[in-house]
């Protein structure tokens, strides 16, 4: 038995992948002093990865050891450093969201927070695992953004899953890219009606799988997208690899309308495509907040779904709400600076 144990850590050890418990700690936001924290906790999974090459074996290794994840259910978590007491079991995949009223202002910008995993037996002052992670005080902007991730701003052909699976595996978040002028659009939105001192949120909400959250993060990171808080979908495990980005995407609506029913007093932007259901999910968001979505961007991406989008986007546009159905970013830039929401010298006009 020992033999065995020590093949499978030593296995386990040149994947790169830990076998001990792990708490993932996600980006979090604090509205109106409330924080909200939300995480995994593990007994399996992939330490970050260190050096980025483009090599087919490595990358579709260092993808792969992203699913090889096991969850725990039934654990206990605790906030760290905080006097209330703030617990939560996690659930079925190991998810945990936690949630309670600061005693004091928080400041606009990112803070740091900790959560520990406790058992009855060694008490919370022993704990388990301790994971970090960071929450985000918006500042007092007027509006805020929700972007989806694939096909939105990271190329992914997500309307084909050979061809999404094959990219995932052949490359890694240092070599993907961006769409062309993706980037300067979302900056020119994070300031707008503000500036860079104090920037708009972002929430990236998308049916990609919290196993890519890291993956997500350093491509964001390296592409110079906005800092944001990222709200992904249930995490998968190795066998359901081909699975990736197929979730159920009513849980991505019920995602949304939680970060708008947390800002009532912010208008909102929705950023997608036509690959999948934004259209549809968004033009259901618009019906349901009227008075609170002032545009929607949807990228043109899928041909065979065109006639489709068009028609959401008749509904939304007959809603009220801009709706600009665009190919190339430097249309929706256009779109932006004519609806005023961002300056219009910082736009080239064509």
């Amino acid at each position: 038995m020992k033999a065995s144990g020590g093949i499978k850590h030593e296995i386990l050890r040149w994947l790169r992948i830990s076998d001990e418990p792990t708490v993932k700690v996600y980006r979090g936001y604090v509205h109106e002093q409330k924080v909200v924290v939300f995480g995994h906790v593990l007994r399996r999974s992939p330490m970050p990865r260190q050096k980025y090459r483009q090599n087919f074996w490595v990358n579709s290794l260092s993808l792969l050891r992203l699913f090889m994840m096991r969850p725990v259910s039934g654990a206990t978590v605790k906030v760290n450093g905080i006097q209330k007491d703030v617990r939560f079991t996690t659930e079925k995949d190991g998810f945990f969201r936690l949630e309670w009223t600061s005693d004091e202002p928080v400041a606009p910008g990112w803070h740091p927070v900790k959560v520990d995993l406790i058992t009855e037996n060694l008490g919370p002052e022993k704990p388990v695992a301790t994971g970090e992670g960071e929450v985000y005080c918006s500042y007092s902007t007027q509006y805020g953004f929700v972007s989806d991730i694939d096909d939105t701003f990271l190329i992914s052909h997500s309307a084909n899953l050979r061809k999404r699976i094959h990219v995932m595996l052949t490359e890694n978040a240092h070599s993907r890219d961006p769409f062309d002028d993706v980037v300067k659009h979302y900056q020119l939105l994070a300031r707008a009606g503000t500036d860079a001192s104090a920037p708009n949120p972002f929430f990236y909400v998308s049916s990609s799988e919290w196993n890519l959250y890291d993956y997500i993060l350093t491509f964001c990171e390296k592409n110079d997208m906005p800092d944001g808080i990222y709200l992904l979908s249930q995490i998968k495990r190795f066998r359901e690899v081909w699975k990736t980005g197929q979730n159920k995407h009513v849980t991505k609506f019920a995602r949304i309308v939680r970060v708008l029913e947390a800002f009532p007093e912010m208008k909102f932007v929705l950023l997608g495509d036509d690959t999948q259901e934004d259209p549809n999910i968004y033009t259901s968001l618009v019906q349901h907040f009227p008075n609170q979505i002032c545009c929607v961007y949807l990228r043109r991406v899928h041909k065979e779904n065109e006639a489709r989008t068009q028609g959401f986007v008749d509904q939304i546009v007959a809603g009220g709400v801009p709706c600009c159905y665009f190919k190339d970013s430097a249309e929706a830039i256009r779109h932006s600076a004519r609806i005023g929401l961002v300056e219009k010298s910082e736009v080239k006009e064509e």
